[in-house]
This record gives C-alpha cells, sequence and structure tokens, in this order.
C-alpha cells in the first residue's frame, strides 16, 4: 500500500509499533559501528604505527562516505530527472543500503586475513560500509516520519535516536570485549579479532537484510516534484571535489611535502568559506539555489557539518587524551568504559528528549524528564558491570545529570532555547576540562554528549522551517552534511601530534593533546551564534519557531 508523505494524511494515523520496531534496527547499527570507531582507531593507530592525525582518517573515511553516498544518489536523481529514492521505495533503499554495509564488513573481515594487511585497504572497507549506511539512512529517517501521524514523526525519530545511541553505548564495549577481552582477562588484540568482529556485523547486516525483506512494512512514497538547483549543485560537486585531498593527505605529503596538517585546515577553511559565500550569493539571487535560497538552510548545514565533528571529534581523540598520565593513563585495553559513558551521555540525552512521545500531563512530563536520565544511567553502569569493567569511576558523574536536568526543565522543549542553553553549556564543559586534570576534566569532556543528545533535532527543524516545496531538498542537503565527522577530527588530530617527540619512557609530555580541545570549544561557540543568528532569520521571515512551539502547548 502506498503512503503520501507530501503532506498530512486525511485521516490521523496510529503509529504501527511492529513496523517501527523493525526500522529502528538499522538505527542501533548506525550507532553501534559508529561509536566502536573510537575503539578501533587506538587499535590502527599501533597495529599500524601511525600518528594521531592519521588514525583520525578512520573516521575522515566513515563520515565522508555519507556525504559521497548522498551527493551520488542526489546527482543520479537530478540527471535521471527522477528521485530514485523515491522510485524503488524506503524499504528497498534500505535492503539495498545494507547489502552495500555487508560488502564493506566482508571486505574488512577478509583484509584481515591476508597476508600484508594495509591502512589503505582498511579505509576503502570502512568507506564501502559507511556508504550502505548513508543510503540506510536517507531512506530511514523520512521512513520514520511516515511510519504514523505527521505530527508525532518527530518523536519517533527522537525515540529511533534512543535506540541509536543504544548502539553508541553497545558499541565500544563489544568492540572491547572482541579485541581485548574481558576486564579480568585482558589480552593483546590481534588482526584475527577483527577478523571474528567484522565476520560478525556481515552476519548481523544479512539478519536485518532478511528481516527488512521478509517483514510487511507499507511502501511509503512522496508525490513531490524533483526541484533542480544548478547552483547548489555545483557547491556541493566543488565541496566534493576539496575534501577529496583530505582522504589522500599521506600520499600527497610524501608525493610534494605539503603537510597532512595543512591539508587538513585548507580543506576545512576552504569548505566552510564555499558555504558561507553560497548564502550571501543566495541572499542577491536566488534563481538557482534551491533550498540554498534559505539563509536557514545554510546555516543549518553549516551547523550540522560543525555538530557532527564536534560529536565525533570528542570521542574520536579522547582515547589520546586518556593516555596520559594527569587524565588517568587508560590505553586502549582500559578505556572502554570511559568511551562508552560518552556515548551513554548522548543516550541518556536522547532517552530523556523521548519523553516528548508520551501524551502524559506537564507535570508528568517534568517528573520523567528527572527520572529518566538516572534510568538510563544505570543501564549504563550495568552494561559495563556485565562487561567487567570496573566502575567506579562513574561514581559522581550523576552530578553532570543535574546539568542535563536544568537545561531541558529550562528550555521547556523549544528548539532555539534548548539548542542555546547546550551549546553555551558545552563550551562551558570544555573551558573547565582545559583547565583541570584527573576525573574532573574527563568528567567535563563525556559531560559533553549530553549536550550533543539534543543538537540534531533543534538545527534539523529551524534548518527547513519555512522551506515549503523545497524541504526535501533541504533534508537531502543537511545530510550531507555529516561530512564534519570526517575532517574537524583529523583537524584536532593535527593538533595532538605536535607532541610528537616529548615521549619520556614512552609517555607523551606536550601540552598539546590537552590543548587540543580548543576545537570542540570553537565549535560550541559557533553553535551558540548560529542558534541567534538562525533565530533572526527566521523571524525575519514571520516565523518565531519558539513562540509558535509553546503555543502549541
Amino acid at each position: 500500500m502506498s503512503q503520501d508523505v507530501s503532506g498530512a494524511p486525511a485521516v490521523p494515523q496510529q503509529t504501527n509499533w511492529s513496523q517501527f520496531g523493525t526500522l529502528i534496527t538499522v538505527f542501533f547499527f548506525w550507532g553501534f559501528v559508529a561509536a566502536s570507531n573510537s575503539i578501533f582507531i587506538p587499535f590502527c593507530k599501533k597495529f599500524f604505527h601511525l600518528d594521531q592525525l592519521q588514525s583520525q582518517l578512520i573516521g575522515s573515511a566513515f563520515y565522508g562516505a555519507y556525504f559521497y553516498g548522498s551527493l551520488i544518489l542526489y546527482l543520479a536523481s537530478y540527471m535521471s530527472n527522477v528521485d530514485i529514492l523515491n522510485k524503488i521505495g524506503y524499504k528497498k533503499g534500505i535492503i539495498y543500503g545494507l547489502i552495500i554495509s555487508i560488502a564493506g564488513a566482508l571486505a574488512l573481515a577478509f583484509i584481515s586475513t591476508s597476508s600484508t594487511p594495509t591502512f589503505g585497504l582498511v579505509l576503502v572497507a570502512f568507506f564501502i560500509i559507511a556508504l550502505g549506511f548513508s543510503l540506510q539512512q536517507t531512506a530511514a529517517q523520512p521512513f520514520a516520519i511516515a511510519m504514523g501521524a505527521p505530527e508525532t514523526g518527530a518523536h519517533r525519530l527522537n525515540m529511533a535516536g534512543g535506540v541509536n545511541s543504544f548502539g553508541t553505548l553497545m558499541g565500544p564495549l563489544a568492540v572491547s570485549f572482541i579485541l581485548f577481552g574481558s576486564a579480568s582477562n585482558v589480552r593483546d588484540a590481534t588482526i584475527g579479532n577483527i577478523e571474528e568482529l567484522y565476520f560478525l556485523l556481515a552476519g548481523l547486516f544479512t539478519l536485518a537484510a532478511l528481516i527488512f525483506g521478509f517483514s510487511k512494512l507499507p511502501r511509503v512514497t512522496s508525490n513531490e516534484a524533483l526541484e533542480k538547483s544548478p547552483k547548489a549543485m555545483r557547491i556541493m560537486l566543488i565541496i566534493g571535489l576539496v575534501f577529496l585531498p583530505v582522504l589522500f593527505a599521506d600520499p600527497i605529503k610524501d608525493s610534494t611535502g605539503i603537510p597532512k596538517s595543512v591539508v587538513i585546515y585548507t580543506s576545512l577553511i576552504i569548505i566552510l568559506t564555499l558555504l558561507f559565500s553560497s548564502m550571501m550569493a543566495a541572499s542577491k539571487k536566488k534563481e538557482g539555489w534551491g533550498a540554498m535560497q534559505y539563509p536557514q538552510l545554510v546555516l543549518g548545514m553549516i551547523a550540522i557539518f560543525v555538530y557532527v565533528g564536534v560529536e565525533v571529534t570528542i570521542d574520536n581523540n579522547f582515547g589520546a587524551f586518556l593516555q596520559r598520565l594527569e587524565f588517568g593513563g587508560y590505553d586502549e585495553k582500559h578505556n572502554s568504559h570511559l568511551i562508552a559513558l560518552y556515548w551513554g551521555s548522548l543516550m541518556i540525552g536522547r532517552w530523556t528528549a523521548a519523553v516528548s512521545v508520551f501524551n502524559v500531563s506537564k507535570q508528568t512530563k517534568k517528573l520523567l524528564m528527572i527520572i529518566v536520565p538516572f534510568i538510563a544511567f544505570g543501564i549504563i553502569c550495568l552494561a559495563n558491570y556485565i562487561k567487567g569493567n570496573d566502575i567506579a569511576d562513574y561514581k559522581y558523574y550523576p552530578i553532570m545529570l543535574l546539568f542535563l536536568i536544568g537545561a531541558n526543565l529550562y528550555s521547556q522543549e523549544r528548539p532555539v532555547k534548548l539548542l542555546l542553553t547546550v551549546s553555551l553549556l558545552a563550551a562551558a564543559f570544555i573551558l573547565v576540562s582545559l583547565f583541570t586534570t584527573g576525573m574532573i576534566a574527563n568528567y567535563c569532556i563525556i559531560a559533553c554528549g549530553l549536550c550533543c543528545s539534543v543538537m540534531w533535532p533543534c538545527i534539523f527543524a529551524l534548518a527547513v522551517a519555512g522551506l515549503g516545496k523545497y524541504t526535501s531538498q533541504g533534508s537531502a542537503f543537511l545530510i550531507m552534511m555529516i561530512l564534519g565527522g570526517a575532517i574537524i577530527p583529523p583537524a584536532q588530530g593535527a593538533l595532538i601530534d605536535l607532541d610528537l617527540g616529548t615521549e619520556v619512557n614512552g609517555i607523551t609530555t606536550g601540552p598539546w593533546t590537552h590543548m587540543s580541545y580548543i576545537v570542540p570549544l570553537a565549535c560550541f561557540a559557533y553553535l551558540a551564534w548560529h542558534t541567534l543568528k538562525s533565530r533572526n532569520e527566521l523571524r525575519k521571515q514571520g516565523i518565531d519557531f519558539d513562540q509558535q512551539i509553546s503555543g502549541g502547548h
């Protein structure tokens, strides 16, 4: 049965929870694999003898694939004048995406069994896995919105985000167990462990594809016309070309002598300049820009770029941070409980945000917003305890949950107010971490996950407000900006590498590993500015987002 998602249906629909339950399995996989990168990166750094920037290229390949996958789909639809995803349907789009991810996981498993595994081939395999995720995500997000009444679509996305976050909690724990064993039986990781891990993932992807194939899911389509925007397409193509040197930073250095950090920061500056200049050009002449003629959309694209970048860079470089004696001296065999707590913090925030799904009184909702964070924290403790991790390091972390509860109660579910509050709060956490050591600094960095947890839906909602017929195109451009996760982490990694050569008895002593967290600080400061700027741009168009939300309560 087809269902039109371009407008509200005539009869209010109830969410089909059994069908929705099938759909959110892919949300779990995205989180599981993305978060497990933070355990896999230190292993690759040691096994392949990489510097910190090189190790971050795993994230560059992974998140770069999201951009290129979305861009390829958009270009194919543009050139054929047919919305390809709409033509094949969201269900088949997810299945095809899973098949691509299966190919990537099998490639990585076979690479690990070869006599001469290379880091370059590992990057190719990660790229293929994430290429499949790109197609899955492009299909699954509108699919989730369409599985019920439009007005509850955002709530279903929040619930799916909660499942995604459960995957980010379990990923580091499961991968750490497969690579290094339990806390009571620690072993050295081998390339053979990688074979086990990715054969297992390939099997899980296959199972998910079969479940989708045999499940009776609605055929959801959209009757929206394909909106062409040649100027926006050119900008996306140029960004794709500008990013390519990041993936080939090592060969560029070997052949030209240009430092990898120069390649990274040059690409980053050019991409941001292109986006800001596009916004200014579109303000003068809107023709040909499509969704990018709206400043809130371009601001949202930059904000998604920065948000994904900061969420990933905090974690991907956290392992190097924790290795320092002043922050605990945890090696890659013993840091999974703190990395899991960072991703678990995103789960805590998203589960708390999902309280909005329930049709309860305001007082009950407030009570749930206070209780749910502690329930989620208890689950994190339980998962780590079962894995065998020492959770003594968690004992004071519930104090940080009070900041999340305060931010939610103060913001009253208003996107502008909430986004501004958590951006400033995260910036404050990073500032404290820069001037402290030990568990105080660790807690502050981990608590940024609480702040990041609610940023995506707030940024997304502000960016697509008022886009009308360009909403679908705008959403595609926003997903492309996951690219930020591919370039901001190596930008921070380049700062950490300034400490190379400062080792004493094998332990790094330079200041840059600590000070590299000025990169997340700059990101959170930008997101606070973005919130105010987007609010002002929307008000110019007669849209007062928070006032409308308040009026609807």
